[in-house]
């Protein structure tokens, strides 16, 4: 695969927003994931709304131009590849507000090109 894979969390990282409700939108990192999918990358949208929530969440992300290339699910393509579609999201990078890293492997700075 030429590409690489931002599983993106919704609540708190997308959004400032308290579930369910919607919020403002994280604007720096909203664009750097339309210039991310802009270079031939993939996004998949990883968060715990479902149902109705979940909709709301997806249309809010389109009414922000932020299209994913799957939701809550992997890559088509990453399913054909291993033969099953695991639970856990198949990607390269995620992006949570949730998220910390063992001290031992937090680099001084990470960047992702």
């Amino acid at each position: 695969m030429d590409y690489q894979t931002i599983a993106v969390d919704f609540d708190g990282t997308l959004c400032f927003s308290k579930w369910p409700e919607l919020g403002e939108p994280n604007v720096p990192l909203i664009e750097y994931l339309r210039s991310w999918k802009e270079r031939g990358n993939k996004l998949i949208l990883w968060t715990c709304r479902a149902g109705e929530a979940l909709e709301k969440a997806v249309e809010w992300c389109r009414d922000h131009q932020l299209e994913f290339d799957a939701v809550n699910d992997n890559l088509p393509e990453v399913i054909e590849m291993y033969g099953n579609n695991s639970r856990k999201i198949s990607c390269d990078y995620y992006i949570d507000d949730r998220a910390k890293l063992p001290d031992a492997i937090i680099p001084d700075k990470v960047f992702i090109s």
